[in-house]
């Protein structure tokens, strides 16, 4: 029987590494994309659509997930999993995040965030404790610590206050998730790294998480608005003061050209709406930089989205019928179009493990380069 947590890299060439995480429900091979499944679906796509692009997990959404259907409810029907017809691993985050950006009249104190759902106005409180209740009422298999993420502009001393509180947080959260019976003893709990872009507040941070102890350990508080440039002298140092021997996952980045980036950095995992989300909107990514579907150009463009993608959407049809459905805003024109993407962040991911796992890493960030970003 599989643990129920492991993690064994196989390679590195430079900070770059690939492995593999093993869990009950299944193996994640690293560097990992997790596609989204904010409200228990990838939008726009099957289950079995998502897992056939090459993903190994995906991720959930504490906040969505408890205000709509609630985890109670979702726990009565039996867990995320069976909900949503995925059986592979699932990682939730803890729900901070959105409810710092998407809820109304919200509330900061020690004990936690007291807000006003987007949805219908209605009050909740969301504590350290109440999200690990929460995440292991979904049935999570990686769950998230609870922590804020303040914007990277705000002064220093209000950073690294959050960062502390934060801190202070995440051993709650340890406890919390200690006292989950079965979920706990099958299930994996990761820390959140803070201290927006600077370096001694993210060491303090990593320094306390460490003392604690995490199965994985993430970096918070990037690609918050900070920028390519920030970002990744951030990760120059970031990564490198975490765990060694832990996965790393940087929390919703990104582009194609920023998970290349990270994974050169010592980056392990990453989620991100960006493939689906630009899906929807008629945006596909492909190896030679991304495309808008919308432009005339493309009216009677009989080539496929992307010549060296190996998905279903770029083996069966052409730019001009992307065009066409697009345009008439048909929903087949979303699925087919998330499909592409997801699948291109799989094959992207794939691609760098082989580099990684033949020495070659630099090789293949250099020609990833200049392809996609001429």
């Amino acid at each position: 029987m599989p643990e129920r947590f492991a993690f064994t890299i196989q390679a590195t060439d430079g900070a770059a590494r690939t492995g593999r995480m093993e869990m009950l429900r299944g193996e994640i091979r690293t560097p990992a994309f997790m596609p989204v499944g904010t409200a228990a679906t990838v939008k726009a796509l099957k289950p079995e659509t998502v897992r056939k692009t090459g993903a190994d997990i995906i991720l959930g959404n504490t906040y969505h997930l408890m205000l709509r259907p609630g985890a109670e409810r979702v726990a009565r029907l039996g867990g995320l999993h069976k909900f949503m017809n995925w059986q592979r691993p699932i990682l939730t985050d803890s729900g901070g995040y959105q409810v710092m950006s998407l809820s109304e009249l919200r509330k900061l104190t020690e004990r936690g965030v007291e807000f006003r759902s987007h949805i219908d106005g209605s009050k909740h409180m969301l504590t350290p404790e109440r999200s690990m209740e929460i995440q292991r009422l979904l049935g999570s298999d990686i769950v998230m610590a609870f922590d804020e993420c303040p914007r990277a502009d705000r002064p220093r001393d209000e950073i690294a206050a959050s960062m502390e509180m934060s801190m202070r947080w995440a051993k709650r959260s340890r406890e919390g998730f200690d006292a989950g019976g079965e979920h706990a003893e099958r299930s994996a709990l990761f820390g959140i790294q803070q201290g927006a872009l600077d370096q001694d507040l993210r060491k303090v941070s990593a320094e306390k998480l460490a003392e604690i102890g995490f199965d994985g350990y993430a970096i918070g508080g990037l690609a918050v608005g900070e920028g390519q440039e920030a970002m990744f002298a951030t990760l120059d140092f970031a990564p490198g003061q975490l765990p060694a021997d832990r996965p790393r996952y940087l929390m919703g980045v990104g582009k194609p050209d920023d998970l290349v980036g990270a994974v050169e950095r010592g980056v392990d995992m990453f989620d991100c709406v960006l493939p689906s989300r630009s899906g929807r909107n008629g945006q596909a990514f492909t190896w030679n930089g991304p495309i808008n579907l919308r432009n005339a150009r493309f009216a009677e463009d009989q080539e496929p989205l992307d010549g060296r993608c190996a998905c279903d959407t770029c083996g069966t049809y052409t730019r001009a019928y992307l065009h066409h459905l697009v345009k008439s805003q048909e929903i087949l024109g979303a699925m087919l179009m998330t499909e592409h993407n997801i699948a291109f962040y799989q094959q992207l991911m794939q691609a760098m493990r082989d580099a990684i796992a033949e020495g070659r890493f630099a090789t293949f960030a250099t020609n990833f380069r200049s392809d996609y970003l001429r």
